[in-house]
């Protein structure tokens, strides 16, 4: 009911949808013409199927927000990890070893569907940042089938494995319960991973490319603007955020 300030990300707060409307005149006032929305549920569960709940946090954010500026563009992040109770970005199932590992498939079902809500609610692009193989074509095919073909997708093609998530996972409440999530995000060491991946995203019909985490990845970044004709992102994490910060707060920078 009121803005939880994040305390490894000094300035940035938590806020609750009863300020989006005034969010987003206020950011619009100040020239900020888009956003990118992440949502904190009130219960998780093992499948994240808060996320494709209609009456959610980002739903909710997005109509109020839209209401106020229909102008400004309303981008929603689409990954199960803010709704999971154990944090990966996909829905888990024994392999044969009896580990816990991520299926793929059965989380392309629950991201096509928190899309449609998403965009029902008006969100203006949809952005999956759960780098599960086959995603973009999942989600365009079911927006689409829905009517919102003229919804974009902004990929999160190239994410990689890094402890520069840490300042947003708490933000999240998502950090992983066991193990990480080096098996679906990408590795800092094959670059060339990074081109194929944003092929097969541009391939499958995204709108838009996107490198996270950023200031490492500049040679990911120049790498991929020169394979593709898509508008590119490139994504300044919490971390990178929070480094900043702490080095002028201690007069190093």
């Amino acid at each position: 009911d009121k803005p939880q300030p994040i305390r490894t990300m000094p300035g940035v707060s938590q806020f609750p949808i009863s300020s989006a409307r005034e969010q987003a005149k206020e950011i619009w006032k100040h020239g900020v013409k888009s956003v990118l929305l992440f949502g904190l549920p009130t219960k998780k569960d093992p499948r994240g199927e808060s996320g494709c709940d209609p009456n959610g946090p980002v739903p909710r954010a997005v109509a109020e927000m839209k209401s106020a500026v229909p102008e400004l563009i309303v981008v929603t992040d689409v990954c199960v990890d803010e709704y999971t109770d154990h944090g990966h970005c996909g829905i888990l199932t024994k392999n044969r070893q009896g580990e816990m590992v991520v299926d793929n498939d059965a989380t392309l079902e629950v991201l096509a569907r928190m899309s449609i809500v998403h965009a029902t609610a008006g969100a203006d692009v949809i952005a999956p940042s759960d780098m599960m193989d086959g995603r973009v074509g999942k989600i365009r095919g079911a927006l689409d089938e829905t009517g919102f073909d003229t919804t974009a997708i902004l990929s999160y093609a190239v994410k990689y494995a890094s402890s520069f998530y840490g300042p947003f996972r708490e933000a999240a409440d998502c950090a992983p319960q066991f193990g990480d999530r080096a098996g679906y995000q990408m590795d800092p060491g094959n670059a060339r991973e990074a081109l194929r991946e944003a092929a097969l995203d541009e391939a499958e019909g995204a709108d838009m490319l996107m490198v996270k985490p950023a200031l490492p990845y500049l040679d990911i970044v120049k790498s991929v603007r020169e394979a593709t004709n898509l508008p590119l992102g490139a994504y300044n994490v919490s971390g990178e955020y929070s480094m900043v910060h702490a080095a002028a707060a201690a007069g190093m920078i």
